[in-house]
């Protein structure tokens, strides 16, 4: 990697881990341009499955068991 890409990269890490979120959430857009309208629609799906999960139209599963049930899909 180039020397500025390693200076980079060094004063990224003396960032909070918040400004490090917003810094590669800005990076990652730079690559790939959003359309209109994915964040709105991003925005109304969670909406939708944050309500479908509390009126329990969705079961809830814990991480381990979501991990093993995709290794056995993968098996």
């Amino acid at each position: 990697m180039s020397t500025a890409f390693e200076t980079l990269h060094a004063q990224a890490q003396q960032l909070s881990l918040k400004e490090r979120a917003e810094l590669a959430r800005r990076m990652l857009a730079t690559l790939e341009p959003e359309e209109d309208g994915v964040e709105s629609a991003w925005t109304e799906e969670i909406k939708r499955r944050v309500t479908a999960i509390r009126d329990g139209q969705v079961k809830c599963i814990s991480e381990e068991q979501m991990m093993a049930e995709i290794e056995e899909e993968l098996a």
